[in-house]
């Protein structure tokens, strides 16, 4: 027998707590099941030094604000506890240890097949994570490696890799930050491996954010924020190449809608880059035993290997069948959703120039507001079927 739900939402990170808020604010009640013991279990998992690369202001979730004492860029614990007020606040109920496996159409309504039974609701919020399984790339020879291979989702403070030489691989946000904190937690040496320069950008420049920054330039054509980016890079950094980091093949529009790929938020590379305290090298292309062979012919032998290859949202299993994902993987926009999904939506999948949590809170909303249209229209059917005005319609068109 199903437990039955007017509405569920799956996860408990920034996105599903935001949801199941947002719906609580216009009346509507919401389970949230989440797979891990925690909130925002994905959060407590990153390493040490993280930070949020969006300012506080406009990183907090619908109807609850960042406590200032956190600062300007709030740090992984302390966004970690908001979460948790957050939940509190808003008397959010949330069943933890509840893994949804898959999710399929039940008459007017959604059966989920968790680890622990069956639910059955009439609206679904997926929000499982943008972020949520890490991406290894199955290089030829990986399994041989002699080294220490790890994904940067393992990789916790420096303290393991101290007089280690070591490889990251990527330069994205992640990366240029491990990268940095390697080299000041005693790291021996870091070269950084990279297949396709990014779009490096201050944190904060001239004393501006850039996140707020990124909030203006996301409304401008591609054209004209591409080279937006363009001029804060070389005005911020100067010319790199000569440091062998090349400039980006495309601006920061174009290669967040051709690769889906974001910004690189400097937090201090450049920097260590200028002073030659670390080595850009080719990407890489394969391991022989304890090598990694790189793409234009080199060899390195590190001790270790930090592959800061991002991550995938993995929902095919569990919403895969319904023909809601786009190629890549992520939900399709509302407009292209195919019928006879009506109930089911997604928060938190989205990333724009300005990063993925200020962008929840308007999305949690939408959603919130087309769950409370839907119940209205389903109740207006309803009311005509109980009230015979369908069956009158019917007759009257019947006695002209």
């Amino acid at each position: 027998m199903a437990e039955e739900f007017g509405a569920v939402v799956v996860g408990a990170g920034p996105a599903g707590l935001a949801a199941a808020a947002a719906l609580g604010g216009r009346g509507i009640s919401a389970f949230v099941v989440e797979g891990s013991g925690v909130l925002g279990a994905s959060w407590r998992g990153r390493y040490d030094r993280l930070r949020l690369n969006t300012t506080r202001s406009v990183s907090g979730l619908p109807g609850l604000r960042i406590d200032p004492r956190c600062g300007r860029w709030v740090g992984r614990d302390d966004f970690v506890s908001y979460l948790e007020n957050y939940a509190g606040h808003h008397g959010l109920r949330v069943r933890f240890g509840t893994a949804v496996d898959r999710i399929d159409r039940e008459g007017d309504g959604w059966a989920l097949q968790t680890d622990g039974g069956r639910l059955a609701a009439r609206s679904v919020v997926v929000a499982t994570g943008f972020d949520r399984v890490p991406v290894l790339p199955d290089w030829p020879g990986r399994e041989g490696f002699t080294g220490r291979l790890v994904h940067a989702s393992s990789y916790r403070n420096a303290e393991a890799f101290r007089g280690l030489e070591v490889l990251v691989v990527g330069l994205g946000s992640t990366g240029n930050e491990i990268s940095v904190d390697l080299l000041e937690g005693g790291a021996k040496s870091v070269s950084v491996a990279v297949r396709t320069p990014p779009n490096v950008v201050p944190r904060e420049w001239l004393g501006l954010p850039m996140s707020l920054v990124a909030r203006f330039v996301k409304r401008l054509p591609a054209a004209v924020a591409d080279r937006a980016g363009f001029a804060v890079q070389r005005l911020a950094f100067g010319d790199l190449s000569s440091y062998g980091l090349s400039r980006a093949p495309h601006g920061i529009a174009t290669t967040l809608r051709l690769r889906g790929h974001g910004i690189s938020v400097d937090y201090g590379f450049v920097d260590v880059l200028k002073r030659g305290r670390v080595g850009l090298v080719a990407a890489v292309e394969r391991f022989e035993g304890g090598d990694v062979v790189l793409a234009d012919g080199g060899r390195l032998r590190p001790d270790a290997v930090i592959c800061a290859t991002g991550y995938r949202p993995k929902l095919e299993p569990l919403v895969g069948h319904l023909g809601v994902l786009r190629q890549d993987g992520l939900p399709r926009s509302p407009e292209d959703m195919p019928a006879g999904v009506e109930g089911l939506h997604f928060v938190g999948y989205a990333l724009p120039i300005s990063g993925q949590l200020p962008e929840i809170p308007a999305s949690a909303r939408r959603v919130a507001a087309a769950v409370e249209k839907e119940r209205r229209g389903a109740a207006s059917i309803r009311h005509a079927s109980r009230t015979g005005l369908g069956r009158a319609s019917r007759t009257s068109k019947s006695s002209t």
